[in-house]
């Protein structure tokens, strides 16, 4: 059977050769690239929570660079289109659990696009000197695209959020999930260019030719050193930060989280809307008689998630009761997650903050809210695929952060999948939170990893600004997270919990907060100047080409 080197050689197996280079204009794609594709996402997937085999994140791009190496962006597209199919599809497959197959693979389809359009610019890129850094960096560009567009983009599934537990943690403190998902990369495609350098090298050894083998090994050197110096540059550099202590770093306020969970999994959990709110009304009383004998610290501020109150407490005087009657009790202002109607046919996803005295005070509306999910952009055109668009009443968008002061806390609060986007939480640690919080419902997801994945995307949060996050889920996971980004405390999916702890409420600056988007921005130039290095050479020629044959 013929063996297929990317020169375009072929070797027989009577070891006789000839060379058949590819016409002009067009390149091979040969199975085992797909293969090797596909074999990257699959790492992927494997990398992140759920499955939480952090380390074969590198293997993602280092598959995708194999694949690559040499082709024209035509087949690049096609090998990023494998990868990203084989690693969206059940990394997203949380989306479809109870809307059926159609919007998950519809969104699972489009976010592989985007890698397909990476697999061709990494191709066309990838005969460049210095290779694997533009590829690296095209990686980071890639997803800044498609955390912002189109709709205000959808960012889950960067590198960056699979790598909570590993070396290159700490990167987060420096660049934030830019820079995280960017040493992932850059790691791998390292090692991509070893295996390439190793494979030129063999042939001299097998041929016992030392003044090729030497001159060969060289070559191996540098990215094999490359490969092992930037996760060891992650360990140093998570040497200065903030520890996993919960009290050191500033004062301390003590905040109770309540998961008062929901009736049932799936989209009707909120069909009985009352019975959700009595959930974290109760278990607000009970933390409240806990505190009275003693068993419990008595909390300077209580925290309730998204949609614990999905009756609206403005016009609903018996809501408002519920809520004032707990918050009384406790002897402490509760951050309610609340929906609010209004203004006009919108209602709004809302953050209230409820004194024990004065009753409702600062509100944060969120300010992304989820298309197709809480709100329908092309109604009509929308409806043509699925009837279920008319289950989702618009939310409006929230114009100010969540910034809020709180039983003498400055928190930055963040409302669910908002935790994924880097410009809202900078936002409200700019604005001066000395805490992070994160109210969110994960009950139409069932028991799915999307819980864990959402949970990393917090603690990466930690990492990055230096903070204690607290998230606080209706139905789990709900947890406190160390500045570190170590777990402290945790609830478990569908099931009602209460914990509290004491927490510094701290000031300090990382880098990555003093840089905000500046790492993203100049990782993206860099990748745009690779494509342009390749791409305006190639104009002229074509142009050249048409003139000559005038």
């Amino acid at each position: 059977m013929p063996a297929v080197v990317a020169t375009g050689t072929v070797h027989t197996d009577a070891g006789t050769a000839r060379s058949r280079q590819a016409p002009p204009g067009r390149t091979r794609r040969w199975p085992w690239r797909t293969a090797l594709a596909a074999l990257g996402g699959l790492a992927l997937v494997l990398s992140f929570p759920g499955h939480d085999l952090t380390v074969l994140a590198v293997l993602g791009p280092a598959a995708l660079a194999l694949a690559v190496r040499g082709q024209r962006a035509r087949g690049g597209l096609w090998l990023g289109l494998v990868l990203g199919l084989v690693f969206m599809v059940p990394l997203l497959s949380w989306t479809g659990v109870y809307v059926g197959p159609l919007p998950w693979l519809a969104l699972a389809v489009t976010e592989a696009l985007y890698l397909a359009v990476l697999g061709a610019a990494a191709a066309i890129t990838s005969r460049l000197p210095g290779w694997p850094l533009w590829m690296a960096a095209l990686w980071v560009a890639d997803e800044a695209v498609r955390g912002r567009w189109p709709l205000g983009g959808f960012p889950w599934g960067r590198l960056g959020f699979s790598q909570v537990d590993g070396p290159f943690t700490a990167f987060a403190a420096y660049g934030g999930v830019p820079l995280v998902g960017f040493a992932v990369a850059l790691t791998g495609t390292l090692l991509a260019a070893a295996v390439l350098a190793v494979t030129r090298v063999l042939p001299a050894v097998r041929a016992d030719d030392g003044r090729h083998w030497r001159k060969g090994l060289r070559s191996v050197v540098l990215p094999v050193v490359g490969v092992l110096a930037v996760p060891l540059i992650g360990v140093l550099a998570g040497l200065p930060l903030a520890g996993g202590s919960l009290t050191d770093g500033g004062p301390t306020r003590t905040v109770a989280v309540v998961q008062g969970n929901v009736p049932r999994a799936g989209l009707d959990f909120n069909a009985q809307r009352r019975a959700v709110l009595d959930n974290h009304a109760a278990e607000t009383q009970e933390l409240a008689a806990a505190v009275a004998r003693g068993d419990a610290p008595q909390p300077d501020l209580v925290v309730w998630p998204e949609n614990s109150s999905d009756i609206d407490p403005y016009t609903n005087d018996d809501a408002a009761r519920v809520i004032d009657q707990a918050a009384q009790r406790i002897g402490a202002p509760i951050l309610v997650g609340a929906v609010v109607d209004g203004p006009g046919r919108y209602v709004s996803n809302t953050g209230i903050v409820w004194d024990p005295v004065t009753g409702p005070g600062e509100t944060y509306v969120k300010r992304h809210p989820v298309p197709l999910a809480e709100y329908v952009p092309a109604r009509p055109f929308f409806r043509f695929f699925t009837p279920l668009v008319d289950l989702v009443h618009d939310f409006v968008h929230g114009t100010r952060d969540g910034n809020l002061s709180i039983g003498g806390a400055n928190v930055g609060d963040v409302i669910c999948f908002e935790v994924a986007y880097d410009g809202l939480v900078s936002d409200v640690v700019d604005g001066g939170a000395d805490m992070i919080v994160v109210q969110t419902n994960n009950a139409t997801f069932g028991f799915t990893d999307e819980s864990e994945q959402q949970l990393a995307m917090s603690r990466l949060r930690a990492v990055e600004f230096g903070r204690t996050v607290v998230a606080s889920a209706t139905s789990g996971i709900s947890a406190i997270v160390a500045p570190d980004g170590s777990v402290v405390r945790r609830s478990q999916l569908f099931t009602a919990d209460t914990f509290v702890e004491e927490i510094a409420q701290r000031d300090q600056r990382t880098v990555a907060e003093r840089l905000g988007a500046g790492p993203e921005w100049a990782l993206t130039a860099l990748a745009g100047g690779a494509v342009l290095a390749v791409a305006v050479p190639a104009v002229r020629r074509r142009r050249s080409a048409r003139r000559t044959a005038r």
